[in-house]
């Protein structure tokens, strides 16, 4: 389970640490792709696994499916651990989520999230105020 807020850099090879709660062993695969509301998903192989099956289980002849199965997937990218906990993340993945230096990794229960550090805070700002609201809401 991925639990928890960390602030980190992108080196200049595109490299972010990974904390260490988040990662099992060096050489860990994660599958990283574009999230929603402008951030990185990132998934360990049980969860990308989980990801798989449920996208894969959506109707292909609607076109809503097959649009986002294609985007999904062409956006992924499969990382790897180094030594010092870091994974490299691709050029065209830092431009759709606008990662620069500072960010935020974020637990989100079955994935974490790596968010723009200035997004991040709005994001915060922004939901933070509706909480409640948001709570509510979804209990109907």
């Amino acid at each position: 389970m991925f639990l928890g807020e960390y602030s980190h850099s992108i080196d200049s090879k595109g490299r972010v640490f990974i904390p260490a709660r988040f990662r099992e062993h060096e050489n860990q695969r994660f599958f990283v792709n574009r999230g929603l509301d402008g951030c990185l998903s990132v998934f360990n192989e049980e969860g990308w696994t989980v990801q798989q099956t449920k996208i894969n289980s959506m109707d292909m002849l609607k076109k809503n499916a097959r649009d986002f199965k294609r985007i999904y997937f062409s956006n992924a990218a499969e990382a790897v651990c180094d030594k010092q906990g870091r994974i490299n993340l691709p050029g065209p993945l830092l431009r759709t989520a606008g990662l620069d230096r500072e960010v935020i990794v974020v637990g989100v229960s079955d994935h974490f999230e790596i968010w723009d550090t200035v997004r991040w805070e709005e994001y915060q700002r922004e939901a933070g105020t509706r909480y409640e609201e948001i709570a509510e809401n979804l209990a109907e």
